[in-house]
């Protein structure tokens, strides 16, 4: 099943760990557009990566 993405939410790349956290700019259909802290704006397919969504409390350590 697809994760539904919203704009604001915080991600991390499953493969690319030193990307490091994300936000969601944009998500249509399984299209995301996440700005990463050390990889700038990337277009992220969610059918084939599964992104890994960030709670507010895990940024806070980060």
């Amino acid at each position: 099943m697809l994760a539904q993405f919203s704009p604001g939410q915080y991600v991390r790349h499953p493969q690319q760990p030193d990307w490091g956290v994300g936000q969601v700019q944009s998500s249509v259909a399984d299209r995301v557009t996440v700005n990463f802290e050390h990889a700038g704006k990337q277009l992220i397919i969610a059918s084939v990566v599964d992104l890994i969504i960030v709670n507010d409390d895990d940024i806070q350590g980060n």
